[in-house]
């Protein structure tokens, strides 16, 4: 499969990708607007970049404890009943006069149901695709995000100034509700693709079983550090420019959907192997250059080049679903998911606590350095 009339074409990929594209939409307005009303209730870089990114953190329960209910749950029934849930609580933080302690409290209750999420939607992905359509199909759901960021991002900006953060809140959790409808009454009712009961046990040992390969613990450590690393350079654009971080993340949204379309779309098979260390890099050394305190404008261009290196995740779960047998994808994925979220959330943690000793500018271009550090430090045990 090598075209995107082959992909829309293919049944239950259509709903699929539009319940996708609104959870998408809400939670990039979602997460603009919480990293808004923290900073402002705050002033503090490190809570307003665990707003927006801590609920991550979570995700770490999901991955040793609920992951193997990914491949065992009717996945129409699991999604629907997730997207309901962030609904719920998107609308609850909308409230007036919640503290700030509350708000964690229901964001990282939100983050633990998400790790399921992961599993389920792209288990089905791989289910609903062929197996030589999963790396086209992940690269258009990839330029989703990238294409409903820039224009979430703007949109929620826009929302913040006239409706206020919690208004945008509201838009938030409606738009979650739109996609339990969309999964609710566009998918099939499709069976669990394993059986058993879900347990902490079956997820521990599933972990255990994914985790004994080498090639796959390769592949999990450069999916999820390099990545979680940089996230938390962008985890700092609110304290770095309040004024023009919807303006950041925008960019960075375009550089990643630039960077997923070139690597989905139009590099052919015989030299992907070749590009991972390269993308790898380049997510992570423009980055350097807040180290020099740049204005807006250097920033934003070296957001925009460093972003395309998030493309070397697609070929990365390409070899993940080499390495991985069919009865165990979603649990392989969901393993993916939850562990690049909790690094994201680490990342985040991390980067807010050096920017609040230092400044922004530091921090930024200490993750950098990091993930570069990580990034080498790897390269031989992911060579062929």
């Amino acid at each position: 499969m090598r075209t995107y009339g082959q992909l829309l074409r293919t049944p239950e990929f259509t709903p699929l990708f539009v319940a996708t594209s609104a959870q998408v939409a809400a939670s990039t307005v979602s997460g603009l607007a919480l990293g808004v009303l923290v900073y402002g209730a705050t002033r503090s870089p490190l809570l307003a970049a665990l707003s927006m990114f801590g609920p991550s953190l979570a995700q770490v329960i999901g991955a040793t404890a609920l992951l193997s209910a990914a491949d065992r749950l009717p996945p129409r029934a699991a999604l629907t009943g997730i997207a309901l849930a962030f609904g719920l609580g998107t609308a609850v933080l909308a409230a007036p006069g919640l503290p700030v302690w509350a708000v964690f409290a229901v964001v990282l209750g939100l983050g633990v149901v998400a790790s399921l999420g992961g599993g389920v939607k792209w288990g089905l992905l791989n289910e609903i695709l062929p197996r030589n359509g999963y790396l086209l199909g992940r690269s258009v759901m990839n330029m989703t995000v990238g294409a409903l960021q820039i224009c979430g991002f703007a949109a929620g900006g826009v929302l913040v100034a006239g409706l206020s953060a919690r208004g945008t809140l509201l838009v938030s959790a409606a738009l979650y509700l739109a996609e339990a409808a969309i999964i609710r009454w566009g998918l099939s009712d499709r069976p669990p693709r394993a059986t058993g009961r879900p347990s902490a046990a079956a997820t521990w040992r599933t972990n255990a079983r994914l985790w004994s390969s080498a090639p796959r613990r390769y592949v999990y450590l450069a999916l999820w550090v390099p990545n979680g690393l940089i996230v938390g350079c962008e985890s700092l654009f609110v304290p770095y420019a309040p004024e023009h971080a919807g303006l950041l993340f925008a960019v960075a949204a375009a550089g990643m959907l630039a960077g997923d379309t070139l690597v989905g779309r139009f590099i052919p098979a015989e030299w992907r192997g070749r590009l991972g260390a390269p993308l790898r890099l380049l997510l992570a050394i423009p980055y350097l250059v807040f180290a020099l305190e740049p204005g807006v404008p250097v920033a934003a261009v070296a957001i925009a080049l460093a972003s395309a290196g998030y493309a070397a995740s697609l070929l990365l779960q390409e070899r993940l679903m080499t390495l991985t047998p069919e009865e165990m994808s979603g649990h392989a994925l969901g393993l993916h998911s939850s562990g690049m979220l909790t690094m994201q959330g680490v990342g985040a943690a991390l980067a807010g606590a050096v920017a609040q000793v230092t400044s922004a500018t530091t921090a930024m271009a200490v993750m950098a350095a990091l993930s570069v550090a990580v990034t080498l430090a790897l390269a031989d045990g992911l060579r062929s």
